[in-house]
């Protein structure tokens, strides 16, 4: 779209927006707002210490949650990362967009191209664009970031373990670092050893400016510096005339978890993790004050949250689920309740939103999901969202704007793949309710995955009395019973739903020949030898 006619577009909806905004109460807007979205990876809801007083590195974060909404019952879109990343950007479900589980370095496509991302409905609407971090949406032709709806991108194209890196950092097992020299003798070896200890395509681990790869193996340990300061560049080259978005996707809390030597025993804890939570927080300061200091605060709605829940599997470089430990699982199998699970641990999320003068500082306990930010925020930029579709997000405006704790009525949580089959809704939630047909699948620390199991009948919680989800509830007794009938026939009606859509399915393809290379002589793709 020309600028010209964006900014036209921009002054013939300030009025429709300021209108809807006062209606909530809230004080007049005169323009639309600019967005900055932060999404952490593998983030525990106890991994803020606004929701857990043991964690003491987030200081920047919790500044955030005191000037805006902190919500206790925020979910993830999905319990795992390409999954939980389509939904963000597309307020779908995976059954509906056909994204249900990741995609790899040699993939060939990735979001399917007639799903609509949030950052194509905002720039048809007259907004500057731009993406920093971790995309995993696919890297290869039209599906760059670029070609779905971000006019600057910056940042690694899929998980930052996904691939060798000079210096492999923190991880469990431990990648091989990328060899220094190309030989035949040499590539064997590596690739051998790779797949045996690593279970990884072992080419360098690209970093992207825009279309190009700039840096093959990426500097890990200078990654989150680098994002630190490209946000802010981004930010400083904004203009008042011309309404802004911003997504940022960490590297941090995904394994392996590099950081700059400064923060190495700065800590409160002094632990891996904790220095690598630290950094990123000191990032998340970083954007705030870029705000500040470029007059954007006031004209900003923020919202930080996360993909998934901490991955257990990593033993002491996992984070933490708060109280959310899914005892229920620990007691029947000793398998993980966190990341790639629809327990609470692996998809209950930080969520907070802040605009100053705009939202009034306060804790809410609405049921609401990340699938609700391509709906609300389309809804604050005068967006209409894409017809001849369903959306599982809710416009949440009511909740930001004028108090109301209505959220969901109900929320499914679709399963990974670990659990089950991939994007399959056997959890429904529904007030104080859970209901689980299938747990296990997925292995905790120093632990073989335990087997998936099916239940029939399925398992209830009731989260208020349990949330540490340690009892389940005996179904075949009142009101049990009577509740299970009515969960169920929700279940069953959002499936339907699903099959009356106009769904997609992603395309899974790999070819080696598709992999992001800057230079396919170099065994590992290096752009340097």
């Amino acid at each position: 779209m020309h600028r010209s006619h964006a900014k036209t577009m921009n002054m013939n909806t300030r009025t429709s927006v300021a209108s809807f905004l006062l209606l909530f109460g809230a004080v007049q807007c005169s323009t639309r707002p600019n967005f900055v979205l932060m999404f952490a990876d593998d983030f525990g809801w106890g991994d803020v210490g606004a929701n857990w007083a043991e964690t003491k590195e987030t200081p920047n974060i919790d500044r955030l949650a005191t000037s805006g909404i902190r919500f206790t019952d925020f979910h993830a879109g999905a319990s795992v990362c390409t999954p939980s990343r389509a939904a963000l950007l597309t307020g779908r479900l995976g059954l509906r967009t056909g994204v249900v589980q990741n995609f790899g370095v040699l993939s060939q496509y990735g979001l399917p191209l007639n799903e609509t991302t949030l950052a194509e409905m905002l720039k048809a609407t007259g907004y500057s664009t731009g993406m920093i971090g971790k995309w995993h949406l696919g890297i290869n032709g039209s599906y760059h970031p670029n070609h779905r709806g971000f006019d600057f991108y910056y940042g690694l194209p899929y998980s930052n373990d996904m691939g060798c890196v000079d210096d492999p950092g923190y991880n469990l097992p431990m990648c091989l670092p990328c060899p220094k020299k190309s030989d035949a003798t040499l590539r064997d070896l590596f690739q051998e050893e790779a797949a045996i200890n690593c279970d990884r395509w072992s080419d360098a681990v690209p970093l992207f400016h825009n279309l190009d790869i700039i840096e093959q193996p990426a500097d890990l340990n200078t990654l989150s510096n680098r994002y630190a300061q490209m946000a802010d560049s981004f930010i400083s080259n904004q203009t008042s005339d011309t309404p802004f978005f911003l997504y940022v996707a960490f590297a941090h809390m995904h394994v392996p978890q590099n950081h700059d030597p400064k923060y190495t025993n700065a800590s409160t804890r002094k632990t891996i993790f904790a220095d690598t939570l630290l950094e990123m927080d000191t990032t998340v300061g970083v954007i705030l004050d870029s705000l500040r200091r470029n007059g954007f605060t006031n004209d900003t709605l923020v919202l930080f949250t996360g993909d998934n829940g901490p991955w257990e599997e990593k033993c002491n470089l996992t984070g933490s689920p708060g109280s959310y430990l899914g005892l229920w699982e620990k007691r029947h199998s000793n398998g993980s309740s966190s990341k790639r699970t629809t327990w609470e641990g692996g998809h209950r999320e930080p969520g907070i939103v802040s605009w100053p003068g705009m939202i009034k500082p306060r804790v809410s306990n609405a049921l609401v999901s990340a699938l609700d930010v391509f709906p609300t925020f389309g809804k604050l930029a005068g967006a209409s969202l894409p017809v001849y579709r369903m959306f599982d997000g809710l416009d949440i405006s009511h909740v930001l704007f004028n108090g109301s704790e209505k959220g969901h009525d109900f929320l499914v949580h679709p399963n990974s793949g670990g659990s089950g089959g991939a994007g399959d809704l056997d959890t429904l939630r529904k007030g104080d309710w859970k209901l689980m047909y299938q747990t296990g699948g997925v292995a905790s620390c120093n632990r073989l995955s335990p087997p998936a199991i099916r239940h029939d009948p399925p398992l209830l919680f009731n989260l208020i009395n349990d949330e540490q989800e340690s009892e389940a509830l005996d179904v075949t007794e009142e009101p049990y019973s009577q509740i299970l009938i009515e969960m169920t026939k929700l279940l069953e009606q959002v499936k339907e739903s699903v099959s009356k859509d106009n769904t997609t399915v992603a395309e899974y393809k790999k070819n080696s020949d598709d992999r992001p290379c800057c230079n396919r002589n170099n065994v590992v793709c290096r752009c340097t030898v």
